[in-house]
């Protein structure tokens, strides 16, 4: 019996499809963790006196704390190819230190029920939402530009609302963040999954692949859970 296309093709497939099963695995992996070393720093700084005094009561630490989160993940996403693998993480689990610093201040304003209640009910809706963007076959391209031309337009009106403190504004914009980051959760999944080299498993460049898969898909589960926080949660009297 002559082989045929799909016969010839078939074992392709199937190595791409565990490789891409495997790729994924890791990249959950350096997400998973990354939010674990987020979640106890954050709750450890907000209990620790010392960090509330000196990190938290001071404004301008903190707000070098915020400064430095942004230069880490814009230097991580720009410069990764040029980094080793190591470099990588160390960068990624930093940068995720330095976020559960700056964020243990929603221990101190939200109730400690309703931030678990909110992160449980956030990471049904990321899943949701992920395993809707790995499975599709409908290109997300297009939805995906518009939601991110919406989160320039979110961070553009966050920061004039930073200034004018309307709580009007705030609301809408906790509402628009979560559509946006919802939305985006799907898109980045599949970008990540197309990104995915088949044959390059194993390799520093794949493990290199994996952490920007994870930062991104991290960045979208923690802002999605920020902003139902701001809309639900119950704050401390």
């Amino acid at each position: 019996m002559e082989p045929t296309l799909e016969t010839q093709t078939r074992p392709y497939d199937l190595q791409a499809l565990e490789e891409t099963k495997s790729f994924f695995q890791k990249v959950y992996g350096w997400m998973f963790l990354g939010l674990i070393v987020s979640g106890s720093t954050a709750y450890y700084a907000a209990n620790d006196p010392a960090i509330y005094k000196y990190i938290l009561l001071n404004k301008l630490i903190f707000y070098s704390l915020l400064g430095l989160q942004l230069l880490m993940v814009s230097g991580l996403i720009v410069f990764i190819k040029k980094l080793s693998s190591t470099a990588a993480g160390f960068l990624f689990f930093l940068y995720c230190f330095t976020t559960g610093l700056t964020f243990s201040i929603i221990f101190l304003v939200f109730t400690i029920q309703s931030i678990g209640r909110i992160f449980f009910i956030s990471a049904g809706m990321f899943g949701v939402m992920s395993a809707y963007g790995y499975f599709t076959k409908t290109d997300l391209t297009s939805i995906g530009q518009v939601l991110v031309m919406g989160l320039f337009g979110l961070v553009i009106a966050s920061l004039a609302n930073f200034f004018m403190k309307s709580s009007r504004m705030d609301y809408i914009l906790s509402w628009a963040g979560v559509v946006i980051f919802t939305g985006l959760t799907a898109y980045d999944t599949q970008k990540t999954r197309n990104a995915n080299i088949i044959g390059n498993a194993g390799t520093e460049e794949d493990t290199k692949e994996s952490i920007t898969g994870a930062l991104t898909l991290y960045l979208d589960f923690v802002n999605l859970f920020l902003k139902l926080l701001r809309l639900f949660g119950k704050r401390r009297r």
